[in-house]
């Protein structure tokens, strides 16, 4: 195996981390008007994901620097392309991440609202705009021969596109339901495990149609047994959720999203940004990678530090294993 593959694999390794990590904080972000009743309940929420929601964002700032340095020239057209969509979800992350830290400066009500809604459509908007943006990089987007991209923002907004947005959506809130009752006690776990259960079967429906309209696209024998083992995981995950088994049912929900996103990189292979206009646009893993050296330089940079950063997160998790609820937090 080339280093370019090698690449390209580490690449889809890290994005496929970051939504299964970051899927939970987002779908606990989108539920927090839903699921916390009061100021108490929401802060509840909000502790699940305090300790890691900062270091989940690690992943994609990795695989974003990764992208650049591995392929520079997946990273320029992407980048400028998509443009937009990208730009809105860092801003979004941005405002989320302030209201995380704001929120509880000043102890009125009206105050605690303005940054509840900023976390909630901090979690919302990223949690759409990430499926588009997958959705229209696997069934490809117009590209001159230079590999320039030739569209426009309409281009991007595809039937597809959106259908791969409300997917991204729906599994992310459904994974932020699973951990919610993995992670609270009493009254919100109850709520969380029963949002958790009907909506395991409105995803799992959403998402095999999804990933059925992708395999007709593209597709490769790995992807049809990927996107086989996300409808699987799906099912079984809602199989636990109505028995409340919480960890379980996490577990399914993120074996959902990682095959899920796994199954688009499979099906892209070995392209990384086809053209639906002029074949000779077409990016692939060989006419996008950085030299030889560099990614040598680089592979041996991640052997490194990778397992050291993987060590302290798991370590983290570890530290913040516990359930929390309303009881452990005052007045």
């Amino acid at each position: 195996m080339d280093l370019p593959t090698v690449w390209f694999l580490l690449i889809a390794a890290l994005f496929t981390g970051y939504f299964i990590l970051e899927g939970f904080d987002f779908g606990v972000g989108i539920l927090l008007p839903v699921l916390g009743r009061n100021d108490r309940e929401r802060r509840v929420l909000i502790n699940t994901i305090g300790p890691v929601w900062d270091g989940n964002e690690v992943w994609l700032i990795t695989a974003a620097g990764g992208l650049f340095a591995a392929f520079p020239g997946w990273y320029a057209t992407l980048f400028s392309g998509f443009y937009l969509p990208l730009l809105l979800i860092l801003l979004a992350l941005i405002f989320r991440g302030v209201a995380f830290e704001y929120r509880h400066k000043r102890t009125d009500t009206a105050w605690k609202n303005r940054w509840d809604v900023a976390i909630f459509l901090g979690s919302l908007l990223p949690a759409v705009l990430w499926g588009i943006v997958v959705a229209n990089l696997l069934r490809g987007v117009p590209l001159a021969a230079d590999h320039e991209y030739a569209g426009g923002l309409l281009d991007l907004l595809s039937p597809y596109a959106l259908l791969g947005g409300a997917t991204t959506a729906a599994l992310f809130t459904t994974h932020g339901a699973v951990f919610l009752a993995l992670k609270t006690t009493g009254q919100v776990r109850d709520r969380a495990g029963r949002l958790a259960a009907r909506g395991a079967l409105a995803t799992t429906l959403l998402a095999g149609t999804f990933l059925a309209i992708t395999l007709t696209i593209r597709h490769t024998p790995a992807a049809v047994g990927l996107a086989a083992g996300a409808a699987v995981a799906l099912l079984g995950a809602l199989t636990a959720t109505r028995v409340r088994r919480e960890g379980w049912a996490f577990v399914g929900t993120a074996a959902a999203i990682g095959l899920t996103v796994a199954t688009l990189f499979a099906a892209l292979f070995p392209n990384v940004l086809p053209s639906t206009t002029d074949p000779a646009g077409t990016l692939t893993v060989a006419n996008a990678a950085s030299g030889a050296y560099s990614l040598k330089v680089m592979t041996w940079v991640a052997v490194v530090f990778a397992p050291l950063v993987l060590a302290y997160q798991g370590w983290t998790y570890w530290v913040f294993r516990k359930r929390i609820g309303v009881a452990n937090i005052p007045e």
